[in-house]
């Protein structure tokens, strides 16, 4: 198991890239606990949303479904 050393943010990417965009609905020091649930929900599924460089600017949401309708495309040979 991989742990990251301490104050070396450049090792742990994934979750520095999610502290930057929850600091955008939500400065460093917000007491979380004066927003609802149903506030927290909205942010979760914005951020979830995001169109991704990546995915070429589709949301993780349209690429699944991409997969899924592919996989469910009769009459397509599978290599094994």
């Amino acid at each position: 198991m991989f742990s990251a050393d301490p104050h070396s943010p450049w090792q742990r990417p994934t979750n520095e890239n999610t502290n930057g965009l929850l600091r955008q609905y939500f400065p460093k020091g917000t007491d979380l606990s004066r927003w609802s649930s149903t506030d927290l929900e909205a942010v979760a599924t914005a951020i979830n949303n995001r169109p991704h460089k990546i995915l070429g600017w589709r949301t993780p949401a349209e690429v699944f479904e991409e997969q899924l309708r592919s996989l469910q495309q009769p009459g397509v040979a599978t290599t094994g």
